[in-house]
């Protein structure tokens, strides 16, 4: 069997609006080394129509039936099926540049680099109007664990990671609050370098389904989400622990 370069994981559900014009552009920045993962979560429109619609051509792509138990879950599932040695993650309603893949790709792998998350216009629904030039300069976003368990900086359609995370990331625990986060803190925390590359190499769409939020709560919700990651953050460092699979870095404990 032929080594797959890159796998890029969808979670799709009910995405029939925006899909086709983010798969185009996925589709654009691959290669026939390359494959496309999409997990559907019981869309109930267009969109596994559409998806089955890219089958069957010069690049993989390959539909599975999620799992049913939402968005990080779902995620999780695409995961799971990625065979790739780089993996990146999509969500099923932005466009990516034409450059985005060959941009990571310059830093991803190299120098121990095992983890690099770009920079995103945010736009309206449209694409018409832009509602923020720059993701990182609204998030103040950087590397690094204690920052990101403070304020997460991480965001899961900006990223792509080395296949060698995924045996430590999933399954991604029910209790917290995102995947992002999750997957971008235990890069920091094995003291793997980790990039925050400031091109911004999506179209990232904003309309009134989006599942993710950029509010957090109140102060309470915050510190709340923040012991709860912890929690399940030192329980699967344990876990990987005792089977020989995780190795600290000198800044902690």
């Amino acid at each position: 069997m032929d080594v797959v370069r890159i796998s890029v994981a969808v979670a799709s559900y009910n995405g029939e609006a925006y899909i086709r014009e983010q798969l185009d552009s996925i589709l654009r920045n691959l290669t026939a080394q390359d494959e496309v993962v999409v997990s559907d979560d019981g869309s109930s429109d267009g969109t596994v129509p559409i998806i089955k619609e890219y089958q069957g051509g010069k690049i993989p792509v390959r539909l599975y039936e999620g799992p049913g138990r939402g968005i990080k879950q779902n995620i999780g599932a695409a995961l799971s099926h990625c065979a790739g040695r780089y993996i990146f993650l999509a969500d099923q309603d932005d466009v990516w540049m034409e450059n985005k893949v060959s941009r990571v790709m310059e830093r991803l792998g190299r120098d121990g680099c095992k983890l690099v998350c770009h920079n995103a216009r945010v736009m309206d629904a449209s694409l018409a109007e832009e509602k923020m030039p720059s993701f990182f300069a609204y998030r103040g976003s950087k590397p690094g664990f204690f920052p990101n368990l403070w304020k997460n900086r991480y965001m899961g359609c900006c990223m792509a990671f080395d296949r060698e995370l995924l045996p430590l990331v999933l399954p991604i625990p029910e209790e917290i609050e995102m995947h992002d986060q999750w997957i971008g803190m235990i890069n920091d925390a094995r003291g793997k370098n980790g990039v925050f590359l400031q091109d911004a190499l999506i179209l990232y769409r904003r309309h009134s389904a989006n599942v993710s939020d950029f509010s957090h709560g109140t102060a309470w919700q915050m510190l709340r989400k923040r012991a709860v990651f912890l929690k399940a953050f030192l329980l699967r460092r344990a876990e990987l622990k005792r089977k020989g699979l995780w190795r600290n870095p000198a800044s902690l404990p």
